[in-house]
């Protein structure tokens, strides 16, 4: 191994840069503590306006989250072991109950997740239907909000 093949650069991403990687990435982790137990689960979200945008069935994220609304959310982008940008933001979790803001939240969250979803039959979980084809509502879907008080971002390249 060279000096080449082991010197990175670690840094800090600037504002932009934090901004940028929130925006583009589809998936993220809310991480949230209550009565003594800390949970980190996955979220598909949008992010717009400093606020993250998610969806979910009720279920131990809600339940902490309605308990203790101060949670952390995290996201990275990792090319390999040398090559990655994070950036952890804190924030208060609120549900959406207001009908056009529920509306505004849910075509955002579908516009970002059904490009990437496969087959023409294919649909995000948690909280939409109990299946593709049902558009009934079998499933209590619940919309929410993070609003971000502080962002952090780190990389390195190597």
């Amino acid at each position: 191994m060279n000096i080449q093949q082991v010197c990175t650069m670690l840094g800090e991403l600037d504002k932009k840069q934090i901004e940028n990687l929130l925006k583009e990435l589809p998936v993220g982790r809310i991480g949230c503590h209550a009565d003594g137990i800390t949970y980190i689960v996955p979220i598909n979200y949008v992010y717009e306006g400093n606020t993250i945008y998610g969806h979910s069935a009720k279920g131990m994220k809600i339940d902490i989250m309605r308990k203790n609304p101060d949670v952390c959310f995290q996201v990275d982008a990792i090319d390999d072991l040398l090559n990655w940008e994070s950036v952890v933001a804190w924030g208060k979790f609120a549900e959406i109950t207001d009908l056009f803001e529920r509306e505004f939240a849910m075509q955002m969250i579908v516009n970002k997740v059904m490009p990437l979803t496969r087959g023409a039959t294919a649909q995000p979980s948690h909280g939409f239907t109990d299946n593709a084809s049902d558009v009934g509502n079998g499933v209590e879907l619940i919309l929410y909000k993070i609003s971000l008080t502080k962002k952090t971002g780190r990389f390195e390249k190597g």
